[in-house]
């Protein structure tokens, strides 16, 4: 149905061989890096020629678009010059770092770990898997043992060090890179989960912990009911920052971190008895309102911001195809790209919008024999947890997936993200291809694109717009929860407007 030899061919046998940045079925459309805008400054939306312009047309089915892989990896996911130990890391944290294969920082781990051992609260921003767990967690074991914190007496349950992720699945992952991190330097750790919170708080367990990894749900009720202890905590750092600050649950969390001493941070060296609290937040897209949520924990001053150039923008390294399909044509569609790439011996992951259409997609593919795992956040915890691991492991090499896949975890194994829904938000689009293309994946990756909606068409427009322009996608707001609450309190407003006329 869709034949894509031709954008290729025209991409390799070009007669002056530019190289190109966009080929399409209608040839007038392609682009090429030379006919980048030459404004330093950002391209206005609407000022130039989309291919998707003409795709609310219902003729347009079966159009395309490529977005061409025009440089390598951006900068930040290239290995430094400088190493570990030049850093300040001992030789027994970085002999760990070895057993999981990480030689030499990214030069983006080079510039965020020095901030963090420094003992400044800290803003890590920068695109997907480039490396920012390591940028906070290296430095943080450094401090622990620099300090011998983890040698005093402590009551149980008391942690030096407390990572808050939105996510079960993200928090499991963090648990086990502390694990291969810390193994051999006496820090305990341990993962908790939500799901189970209740019979944790009518059966709790007691015990050491130097680092502690949590859900935010779980660990916010742990803490309020005493059964973990905030004393002693040291470091807070909210992993996925920007959905941890968005409306979903920025009230709790900002109730949560009144307890800890942040504005002492630089006085915790001081001796046993002065207690501060250095506070490090990672993200791969930040609120428009970040200062504003960030005001309101600590002072703006007193943060050192660790910022990539390329926060925000398309890959570069990685192609991606956009297709015009009705929405009946999408299953067969879905089908004949995952036979292929079963064939290939190529993982991918599939996002839905909805949970609905994600277990839909995970029955079609399972009823044609191809074995795929489904992925959602209504799944009971008991099932949920096992179904990534599935996908990790190599048991299966299909995951269907909401959002709930998209931020944080490591997904260097897969190298086709297929959105079989586009999603309508920037950040979304973000994270999801941020799943591929990253520090140590194959070099073959892939995302590919159905576009049926005329709301997917006005989120596809935007994408474009910045691939021609060579500029960050525009307005990246990852707090959805409060687009949506704005949009809903402006259509109250119209509507009672046009009442009192």
């Amino acid at each position: 149905m869709f034949s894509f030899s031709s954008a290729a061919r025209l991409a390799s046998t070009s007669a002056d061989r530019r190289t190109p940045v966009i080929t399409c079925k209608r040839s007038q459309y392609n682009q090429f890096v030379d006919q980048f805008p030459s404004s330093a400054e950002p391209t206005n939306f609407g000022s130039l020629e989309l291919v998707s312009s003409g795709w609310r047309h219902r003729k347009a089915t079966g159009d395309y678009f490529i977005i061409h892989p025009v440089r390598q990896p951006f900068e930040a996911h290239a290995l430094s010059e400088v190493s570990f130990r030049d850093l300040g890391v001992r030789e027994d944290l970085v002999e760990n770092l070895k057993q999981r294969h990480a030689l030499f920082p990214t030069t983006y781990q080079a510039e965020a770990m020095p901030a963090v051992l420094n003992g400044d609260h800290v803003l890590l921003a920068a695109e997907t898997g480039c490396g920012k767990t390591y940028s906070y967690l290296v430095p943080i074991v450094e401090g622990i043992l620099r300090r011998k914190l983890n040698g005093g007496e402590r009551e149980f349950n008391s942690p030096l060090v407390l990572i808050m992720t939105p996510g079960r699945e993200l928090a499991q992952q963090i648990g086990r890179v502390v694990e291969g991190l810390t193994r051999g330097l006496d820090i305990t750790s341990r993962v908790l989960l939500g799901g189970r919170t209740r019979q944790q708080m009518l059966n709790p367990h007691f015990e050491e912990v130097d680092i502690l990894v949590a859900s935010f749900g779980a660990i916010s009720k742990l803490i309020t009911s005493g059964i973990y202890r905030t004393d002693a905590v040291r470091w807070v750092v909210l992993d996925e920052a920007d959905t941890l600050l968005d409306d979903s649950f920025n009230a709790k969390l900002l109730h949560l971190m009144k307890r800890f001493p942040f504005h002492k941070n630089h006085l915790q060296d001081l001796g046993d008895n002065v207690r501060g609290t250095q506070l490090v937040l990672a993200a791969a897209t930040m609120p428009t309102n970040m200062d504003e949520l960030l005001g309101r924990l600590v002072n703006i001053e007193t943060m050192e911001e660790v910022v990539s150039p390329n926060l925000h923008r398309l890959m570069t390294h990685v192609s991606q195809r956009f297709m015009r399909v009705t929405k009946q044509d999408r299953p067969q569609i879905l089908l004949d790209l995952v036979r292929k790439d079963i064939k290939r011996q190529r993982p991918l992951i599939i996002f839905s919008n909805k949970t609905a259409t994600c277990d839909f997609v995970s029955i079609q593919l399972n009823e044609a024999g191809i074995p795929c795992v489904n992925l959602n956040g209504d799944m009971l915890l008991k099932i949920r947890l096992g179904q990534f691991e599935k996908f990790q492991q190599a048991e299966v090499n299909v995951l269907s997936t909401t959002d709930v896949a998209s931020r944080g975890l490591d997904t260097t194994r897969a190298a086709h993200v297929i959105n079989f829904d586009f999603p309508l938000y920037a950040a979304d689009y973000i994270h999801r291809i941020g799943r591929i293309g990253r520090v140590g994946s194959r070099g073959d990756c892939l995302v590919t694109n159905l576009v049926s909606s005329q709301a997917e068409i006005d989120a596809v427009q935007r994408v474009e717009h910045s691939a021609r322009a060579n500029d960050p996608l525009a307005n990246v707001n990852a707090n959805v929860k409060g687009i949506i609450r704005r949009k809903i309190e402006k259509s109250l407003e119209a509507l009672d407007g046009t009442a009192g006329n």
